[in-house]
């Protein structure tokens, strides 16, 4: 296929192999632009009237643009050869993150919650993604995830077995379907929701079951079903309650627990109604570790969304917008509630005004060093400069839970300024010790290891 041409995309390089198929990095030639394909097995579309449901199903994913989703942006067949034109994700698989042992619980609640969001974004325009696992994500370089191959389900012979016998003879036949194609279902397998094993109907709560199941792998680095056989897991997963994340792990935040083991409950209605509910309770229980405290008041946060068009302010707007407020006020304390001998107290409420004036207007400083005081936790971080709003954090070796971290703190930061632009971060491990030493002695330096010299 190298070299070949499908409709406007040339075929530059080979990047894998699997069941369903192959994938080659290509050249869209009419917008100029790198992308993925991927080859579908012939033995696969050999079905007519599957064929036509897979694309159909693999059109309708397509209208789905989410961050957290890698576009797709073609299906079609070229003399006999389908395939499916989508975004060039470069970066790893949670799978071989989890291996790699590069990911700890705040950089995994943070792909949880990334994941989620499009899976919330699909589910709502009517799309169930049925193959949720640690394979089909993948984290970029900049420490984003994205959710691979929306649209393809349907093409999995795991998702093919007729439903119409009873719940053990399906899953026989399923089990029998994972000997035959061990390479293309092996994966799949222990991420099936129980109703998915016992051959029945299934919506968007399937997904947030393989989600759970992905959340508790990413926790503990196993997989909470398993058995000797494909029927062994198959069972585990209808019938049997998995073991604790918390009695493999120790240290994890029991509230972790709680979220995973909602996610993993045998009957649909059991779960989380929607991924926006899962996504909550992600949310919550990764600022309670980010802040060491107890959970924000809810009213507190939307009066901050309320707020959060003043950040787009420069502070000399600001600084009117706040003394035209603290104007009113005081009129209004005046006309309304003024009583003679009460002029030491209209000078205190305006005192007061201009001091919640000054914390606000030094917001930004602070969230810098709790940014900077988090990020420095972090081992493998050398130094944490900022330089107009520009944020380095030199680091000894790239890791994804570096750039998971750096992200969320950033995002989680700048939608609390209230005052000038918003803060970017980069993440570098390729600095010469000449432009290091060039950074220590500029100003703006927020956190530098013991061990780093001059």
């Amino acid at each position: 296929m190298i070299g070949q041409s499908l409709k406007q995309y040339t075929v530059e390089s080979l990047l894998g192999k699997g069941g369903m198929g192959t994938v080659y990095r290509a050249r869209d030639t009419r917008l100029q632009r790198a992308v993925a394909i991927k080859v579908l097995s012939p033995d696969l579309t050999t079905d007519p009237d599957r064929k036509q449901r897979f694309i159909q199903e693999a059109r309708a994913a397509a209208a789905v643009t989410h961050p957290a989703i890698a576009q797709v942006y073609d299906v079609d067949e070229v003399d006999g050869t389908t395939f499916i034109a989508m975004e060039l994700v470069e970066g790893h698989t949670i799978r071989q993150l989890i291996a790699a042992r590069d990911l700890d619980v705040p950089a995994a609640l943070e792909v949880a919650i990334q994941v989620g969001e499009g899976l919330a974004r699909a589910h709502e325009t009517g799309i169930v993604h049925r193959d949720i696992k640690s394979e089909n994500i993948m984290v970029t370089k900049d420490g984003h995830a994205k959710i691979l191959d929306f649209g393809l389900a349907k093409l999995n012979p795991m998702h093919n077995v007729s439903s119409n016998s009873g719940a053990e003879e399906h899953m026989s036949q399923l089990a029998t379907v994972a000997q035959t194609q061990a390479g293309m279902v092996v994966g799949t397998l222990a991420y099936m929701s129980p109703e998915q094993a016992r051959g029945r109907a299934v919506d968007h709560r399937s997904d947030i079951f393989s989600l759970g199941v992905t959340i508790y792998e990413m926790a503990t680095g196993q997989l909470p079903f398993s058995g000797q056989s494909p029927l062994d897991t198959m069972h585990a997963i209808a019938f049997e309650e998995t073991r604790p994340i918390t009695s493999l792990r120790r240290n994890l935040p029991v509230d972790l627990h709680r979220i995973v083991s909602r996610c993993l409950r045998k009957r649909p209605e059991d779960r989380y109604p929607d991924a926006r509910s899962l996504i909550e309770d992600l949310k919550a229980l990764k600022k309670d570790l980010d802040s060491g405290v107890s959970r924000a008041v809810p009213v507190g946060d939307r009066l901050r969304e309320q707020l959060d068009s003043l950040k787009r302010l420069d502070p000399s707007t600001m600084a009117w917008v706040a003394g035209g407020s603290v104007l009113l006020l005081a009129l209004l304390y005046l006309l309304f509630f003024r009583k003679s001998g009460e002029f030491g107290s209209i000078v205190t409420f305006l005192i007061v005004c201009l001091l919640v004036y000054r914390h606000f207007r030094h917001r930004s400083e602070r969230q810098l060093k709790r940014f900077a005081s988090r990020i420095g936790k972090l081992p493998e971080v050398r130094v944490i400069t900022c330089q107009q709003g520009a944020i380095v954090v030199v680091v000894d070796k790239m890791q994804a839970k570096i750039y998971l971290r750096v992200n969320s703190l950033l995002e989680s930061m700048n939608k609390k300024l209230f005052f000038g632009k918003p803060m970017t971060a980069s993440v570098r491990d390729d600095v010469p010790q000449e432009e290091l030493r060039r950074m220590l002695q500029q100003p703006g330096i927020l956190y530098v290891r013991d061990d780093v010299f001059l």
